[in-house]
């Protein structure tokens, strides 16, 4: 299955939350906060959203970084995934 987001859309899947600290401390799974760095997987057409031309910023591949509690977590065959308006997403991570 593939999730094609509609709009100004954008699928991401977060990535893998560090399980130690820098100095070395192991985090019980509880106290682990999720990353707010995500992997574009889909990006939606863009267009017209209420009114205002959407251009999409983003492409599929981009590494992001997005709001702490925005857009909505689904998962399919097995994955996560969380799907989040473009203006959700505050930056591109450049290498």
């Amino acid at each position: 299955m593939k999730l094609v987001p509609l709009g100004d859309r954008v699928v991401l899947k977060q990535l893998v939350a560090e399980e130690t600290t820098k100095s070395g401390i192991v985090l019980p799974g509880q106290n682990k906060e999720k990353p707010q760095q995500a992997e574009v997987i889909a990006v939606g057409p863009g267009g017209v959203v209420d009114g205002k031309e959407i251009k999409m910023e983003v492409k599929v591949g981009d590494n992001v970084i997005f709001s702490k509690y925005s857009g909505t977590e689904v998962k399919i065959d097995e994955e996560e995934y969380i799907i989040v308006k473009q203006n959700d997403i505050l930056a591109v991570i450049n290498s």
